[in-house]
Formats: C-alpha cells, structure tokens, sequence
C-alpha cells in the first residue's frame, strides 16, 4: 500500500489506498481464503457438536440411562482437565488464550493453530460452558495467514493483522447465524474510522461472504448440524410499552451486573492457574463439574442444559418458556455462571454463547412480573447479555435482530435500549470491580 510522501502532511486518500497493487492483492486472497477457511470451520464445528452429542446424548442411553445423569460431568469434566492440561502447558500457543480476556488480541500464528483445536476439542463437547467462537476465530485466522510468509508479513505490518482478521471473519460467519454479525463484530471491536474503516471492511465481507456459502452448501449436502447459534422459534412479540421499558431497563443493569461478576471470577481464576498450571487447570475444570452437577441435583433436569455452549438450550428455552419453573431459571444462573466463571479463566473456548443463555435465561425468569411479558424478557436478555460481556452494543443489537429474526422489528426500541444500558453498566461496574484489567 503507497506510504505517505516524505515532507507532506496529506495522507493517502481512500482512492489511492484501493487503487494500490498492494489492496487489490490482499482483497483477492482474501475472496479466496474464505473457502478454505470456512472448511475448516464447518469440519471444526461439525466434529465438536457430532462429539458433544456422543458425550451427553448417545452414551449416557448406551448405559441405561433416559438422559445424562446428575453426576455425569463429574467424570467428564475431570476427563477435559486431564486431556486440557498438556496441551496449555506444552504446546505452541497453549490451547488459544484464556476466555476472560475476550476475543481480541493479536492473530493466530499458522504454529499455533493445532493447539487450539486440540484444546477446543478436549473442553468444548466434555461441558466446559464455553463457546465456538474464539477457537473459531483463531483457527481462521491462522489458517489464513498461512497464504502469506512470515517475512512478508514483516515487510507490510498491516498485512498480517487484516489478513488475520478475513479469516476469523470467514470462520465464524454462520456460527452466528449471519455473516453480517460477524462483519459488525470485527469492524466495532476494531474501533477504527474512515479510510481505515473501509480498507478492514471489505476483506471481511468478502471472506466471510464466500465463506457462509460453504457453510450453507456444506451443512445441506452432508447432512450435519453445526449447532449455530439460533432461535427456530421464538414468543410472538409486540410493540414494547411503558411496562416493557419500566422492568427491562434496571432488568439490563442487572444481567450486566450479573455477567461482569461472572468475568470477575475469571480473571480471579486465570491468576490462580498461572501457576502450577497443569494440576490447577484439571483442578478448575473438576470444580466446573461440580457446579453442573449441583444443578441436576438442585431441579432433576438434565446436566446437559448447564454444560456445553448453551445453543440447544437457548432454542429450546426460547420455543417452550413456560416449561421452565423460575427456580430452575434461577438455579440455571446460578450453577452455570459459576461454572461459566471458572471456565472463564482456566478452560479454553469463547465467552459470548454461555453469557447469551444466561442473560436469556434471566428475561425470561421475570417475563411474568405484572406489565412485563416473557417475549419482552427475552429480548432484553439477548441483547443485554451480549453488549455486557463483549462491550459491542451495536454487534449486540445486530446479533439479537438476527436471532429474533421476523420478531425483531417490534422489538428493536427494547433491544436498542437494552444494549446501550447493560454497555454502560458493564463498563462502569468492570473499572469499579476490575480496574486493573483491560475490557475484553
């Protein structure tokens, strides 16, 4: 890309900076990384979830059992623990970086990339109550810095990290439900403007793009569930009133409170398995046994609703509300946003899903107070859970349009709000609890 002239305060404009040899390049591979990258992904995605359904579905009815006993994750956790344990202590890359410290941070390098999906696959279908997306991303990032050599990623700075960026892009354009979702996600998290803005847009777009085409084909031809994140169907929603606004505004402080506790936690837990890293990781991922269990025993439903990412029981929570009592939407916050913590900090996966269904989890719960209504709840869950723990608020608002999907457009002021306030919140309450650490 052309540098500015020596002696000359103009910088290039943004027709010179697409009209450069050097964008026009970096555009095409990133067109073209996308199908890769998203093969990858779908491979990724599909084995995790065709295992998660192994590990909690198919063998516990092997044993005799109509769904995952209560003291299932007990021996499953403790399983991920000892698989997690040499792979963040040994391998490049350590497994990905620790969930608390959000989805930033440099790009994957290709060295890396095994590590990650071996430590994705050892948490993510044993219950380690975290999400896709952040392995996701730094799979597609350093698979698609794999098209460009380290010596010129040297000699073009801005290269390594835009590259990088397409692929995480491409990678988890559909575990989202759209790839608009992610393209918002990486252009609100980059916090750029302009010409810069533009330059990072399009090599997202393009990338994940093309490669929500392979997703889609993919999934279609072969039969297998990805476990996107979606809703199949949602309460029929109205026009939000005063009601509405009267509870889910301090309900949006709330969740936002709620899930920075839960972020608290981790970075507690990410000191604590800095050291002696190995035994305190097996350790942690035990003790997030625990909590899942102490959920079945606490309301007889299925370990399985607390564990994993929390896709299936989001869809299911949002199709049958009224077959959740409050207390076991109570008792659900309670035991998986501790395990949430805990995983936050020591296992490896992403932190968006589970904080997703917790904040979902807790709309619903006050859905009946008088004036408010479950479809309302819901809504301020989605959005205020995603804009407090990823501190995006536009990509929250875009993310809890598309899961909503027809029910979107009467509730969109309830979203809008709801987001911008769990934002403030959490940021407020993160600096006041946390000031030492960075926002994720």
């Amino acid at each position: 890309m052309p540098a500015q002239a020596a002696g000359t305060s103009q910088p290039p404009s943004l027709r010179e900076l697409l009209r450069s040899p050097g964008y026009g390049r970096l555009l095409l591979v990133s067109a073209l990384v996308g199908v890769p990258v998203s093969l990858a992904a779908f491979g990724f995605v599909s084995l995790e979830h065709e295992l998660q359904h192994w590990v909690w579905e198919t063998l516990p009815k092997e044993w005799g059992h109509p769904h995952a006993p209560w003291w299932w994750p007990l021996p499953a956790l403790a399983l991920a623990g000892l698989l997690l344990a040499p792979i963040v202590t040994r391998m490049p890359g350590r497994g990905g970086h620790v969930p608390v410290l959000g989805l930033g941070g440099p790009p994957t390098l290709p060295v890396e990339v095994p590590s990650v999906v071996l430590a994705a696959l050892a948490a993510l279908p044993l219950g380690a109550v975290l999400g896709p997306e952040a392995p996701l991303m730094a799979i597609g990032s350093g698979l698609a810095l794999l098209t460009v050599s380290a010596a010129k990623r040297a000699a073009s700075p801005v290269v390594g990290p835009m590259l990088g960026a397409a692929g995480s892009t491409a990678a988890i354009a559909t575990i989202f439900g759209s790839p608009l979702v992610a393209v918002v996600m990486m252009v609100e998290a980059a916090g750029l403007g302009g010409a810069q803005l533009t330059l990072l847009l399009l090599p997202c777009l393009l990338a994940s793009g093309v490669g929500a085409l392979v997703f889609t084909g993919f999934g279609h031809w072969t039969g297998l569930s990805i476990g996107a994140l979606s809703l199949p169907s949602v309460p029929q929603a109205r026009l939000p009133d005063a009601g509405d606004f009267l509870w889910g505004v301090p309900l949006a402080v709330v969740i936002a409170v709620v899930l920075v506790a839960g972020q608290t936690v981790g970075h507690r837990f990410a000191g604590f398995t800095a050291h002696r890293t190995a035994t305190r990781t097996v350790f942690c991922a035990v003790l997030v046994g625990v909590f899942i269990a102490g959920y079945a025993l606490v309301t007889g439903r299925s370990p399985e609703e607390a564990a994993l990412s929390g896709q299936a029981t989001l869809g299911q929570l949002a199709a049958d509300p009224a077959s959740w009592s409050v207390g076991a939407l109570l008792a659900l916050v309670l035991f998986k946003g501790l395990a949430w913590g805990v995983a936050l900090g020591s296992l490896r996966g992403g932190p968006i899903f589970p904080a997703v269904l917790l904040g979902s989890a807790l709309g619903v719960a006050v859905g009946g107070l008088p004036g408010m209504g479950v479809e309302a709840g819901l809504a301020v869950g989605l959005a205020a859970s995603s804009a407090a723990v990823t501190r995006l608020p536009v990509t929250s608002t875009v993310l809890a349009t598309a899961l909503l999907g027809e029910q979107a457009a009467d509730s969109m002021p309830l979203l809008i709000v709801s987001a911008v306030v769990a934002f403030l919140t959490a940021t407020f309450v993160h600096r006041v609890a946390a000031p030492d650490h960075s926002v994720a």
